[in-house]
């Protein structure tokens, strides 16, 4: 008996875009592990590095807002049932004001945001919650947020599919140029473009890198190069690792002739000032969740037959 289902299959084909006999295969070999499958497939040569996200499928919408000031700022992610709530003003009025009672009161987590008394308003969030569920006829769920302090800028894509907040570091003078703004906007609309995992080298966890390391030089010696060169050539993809997946060694993607570090280094050196991007969080609504039908399982298992 196989360790895995059909919906495994599918879950591995949507993360890794290989063929399903290739993830059935992967995932027999694994005895069942994900994480080992698509190390397998990697090592075949037949998938590129999978980001942290699966398949996109819960409801609801991702918002970010900062307050008037832009030094306090809040991401969060509310689900619902369908994309029909996500367009309804009532639903997006409760989705602001969680992010401003996120500002505002700085709970640890989403169980003590629900307990605190919602922004503008006598009621908790949690009463409210239960009201618009009432209202609205949905069930619905605030599933997270991050909320930062400092110099902050926001971007909402898509009309809530993706968020971004970036956190930099500068003065308040700088903070309030239009130049500096034009670039913070353009820095969190990469994020939501380019969906990097880290913002620098020396933010790559050292174990990820280790890991990312073993599966390359497996790939290298599975494609035939000799030993004495493969270290040479693995480290040549760490650095474009680190070019896909940092940030701030990304491509610009508004100018492919620098850097995302280089282009926030042109307009601090334009400004006279320093500018350093300091931290960034993206959600991408409903990612890591499953829908409650997938018929695509249903079509893998008939495969399977």
């Amino acid at each position: 008996m196989a360790n895995f289902t059909a919906k495994d299959v599918a879950a591995l084909r949507e993360k890794t875009s290989c063929g399903m006999m290739d993830c059935k295969k992967a995932l027999t070999e694994a005895n069942g592990d994900m994480n080992a499958a698509i190390d397998i497939l990697r090592e075949k040569g037949l998938a590129a590095a999978t980001k942290k996200a699966g398949r996109i499928a819960a409801e609801g919408i991702a918002f970010a807002c900062t307050n008037e000031a832009g030094n306090i700022g809040a991401l969060i992610e509310v689900n619902a049932e369908t994309d029909f709530v996500a367009k309804n003003a009532e639903f997006n009025n409760f989705v602001k004001v969680c992010a401003d009672t996120v500002i505002e009161k700085n709970p640890k987590d989403v169980e003590e945001l629900l307990t605190m008394t919602a922004s503008g308003s006598d009621m908790t969030v949690e009463a409210l919650l239960r009201d618009k569920i009432l209202t609205i006829g949905e069930n619905m769920k605030i599933r997270r947020f991050v909320r930062f302090d400092g110099v902050v800028a926001t971007y909402i894509h898509a009309g809530g599919r993706i968020g971004v907040m970036v956190k930099f570091d500068t003065t308040a003078e700088v903070a309030a140029n239009d130049l500096f703004k034009a670039c913070a906007k353009d820095i969190a609309m990469q994020i939501a473009a380019i969906n990097p995992s880290f913002l620098d080298e020396a933010s790559v966890p050292a174990e990820t890198l280790e890991h990312e390391r073993k599966i390359l030089t497996e790939q290298v010696i599975n494609e035939g190069k000799p030993e004495n060169i493969a270290q040479r050539i693995v480290d040549g993809k760490i650095k474009k690792y680190y070019k896909e997946n940092c940030l701030l060694n990304q491509v610009f993607v508004k100018d492919s002739n620098m850097s995302v570090q280089q282009y926030v280094d042109s307009v601090a050196k334009e400004l006279g000032a320093d500018i350093k991007v300091v931290d960034f969080k993206r959600f991408e609504k409903g990612e890591g969740l499953e829908k409650k039908e997938d018929n695509f399982a249903e079509e893998v298992a008939n495969m399977i037959k």
